[in-house]
């Protein structure tokens, strides 16, 4: 569905009853007016209506259409067409949701298609509007970069809550509090992992939008995507730095689970070998012949359980002694 559409010229917002008509004007606005339609879960018949009118190539419109496309930036004739990952933390679990932002950028239209709920534009259009920055020669690129900055900005506290987590299960690892398990650490595990695949591939997309020389863009865009383009290398590198540090965290508490278990296997074999004495001797006296050694002797009894006594307590300190016990 179409959630918004807008003519922006000089800065301001103008109503866009048709779009055919709304792009005519704004191709022949010498202030470069541009069209901006936002999309949250297209239908094919919604969306051929907006390909025919602006005329997207079709291979950018059929990784519009089915989604779950991995990060890119792609340039198609006079179009620039981008697939960006939005993430969500959520608070109560842990985890992090994933949805997908898609945009085309023209010299005068913007089409912004979002997938999943995760980070709504509704916000970055607002701002950019009553911030007056939708003018000027960069228009569209000024879109462009503001979702850029808002899902990387979404990226850092995301990045935050991380670090959080992972401190916790540090924690419990290594502490002496409540112990983490293997499963938590492989959950986080698997979000971090996720959170990568989100944010290092855009890192190149973005350091070459920033890269001076850039003749579609100004130097002031140019600034501007090099200030994201250091947050993201901010993210990406602790990022990275969580995914090696979580696999030692998750060895260093699988070890310590082999630690635990030898030392409740050693602990069972020194009791075990402490109950087969009184085993042994028990089960030699108790097979009852008629001339056994002993079984005529009247302290023999009390002897049988002294030595018994006697051999256990002995193996016990051993055991005791050798840290098995």
């Amino acid at each position: 569905m179409i959630v918004d559409q807008a003519v922006y010229r000089e800065g301001r917002r103008l109503p866009c009853d048709d779009l055919p008509t709304a792009l005519a004007a704004a191709h022949a606005d010498s202030s470069n007016g541009f069209v901006w339609i936002g999309m949250k879960d297209p239908t094919d018949a919604e969306f051929e209506r907006v390909r025919t009118q602006l005329g997207l190539h079709p291979l950018a419109v059929e990784d519009a259409i089915n989604g779950h496309q991995r990060v890119k930036v792609e340039h198609y004739d006079d179009t620039f067409f981008a697939v960006l990952k939005t993430l969500r933390y959520v608070e109560a679990t842990s985890d992090i949701e994933t949805g997908e932002i898609m945009m085309f950028i023209g010299q005068h239209f913007v089409v912004t298609v979002r997938r999943g709920e995760a980070a709504p534009l509704e916000g970055v259009r607002k701002r950019l509007e009553e911030q007056h920055t939708l003018t000027g020669e960069s228009g569209p690129v000024v879109v462009f970069h503001a979702v850029l900055d808002a899902i990387v900005d979404t990226y850092r506290v995301i990045d935050r809550e991380v670090l959080q987590d992972l401190t916790d299960i540090e924690a419990a690892v290594f502490g002496s509090g409540k112990p983490a398990s293997s499963s938590t650490i492989y959950l986080l595990k698997r979000e971090v992992l996720e959170f990568k695949r989100a944010a290092a591939p855009l890192l190149s997309y973005i350091e070459a939008l920033g890269q001076k020389g850039e003749s579609s863009m100004s130097e002031d865009m140019s600034l501007r995507f090099r200030d994201v383009a250091d947050h993201l290398i901010q993210v990406v590198d602790h990022v990275e730095s969580y995914d090696a540090l979580l696999t030692d965290v998750l060895n260093a508490h699988l070890a310590q689970v082999g630690v635990e278990q030898n030392e409740a296997m050693r602990k069972i074999s020194a009791w075990v070998a402490i109950a087969a004495v009184p085993t042994l001797v028990a089960g030699i006296f108790g097979m009852n012949f008629t001339y056994m050694p002993g079984l005529s002797w009247a302290w023999g009894y009390p002897v049988a359980l002294l030595g018994m006594a006697v051999i256990c307590g002995g193996l016990f300190r051993a055991f005791r002694r050798s840290g098995w016990l």
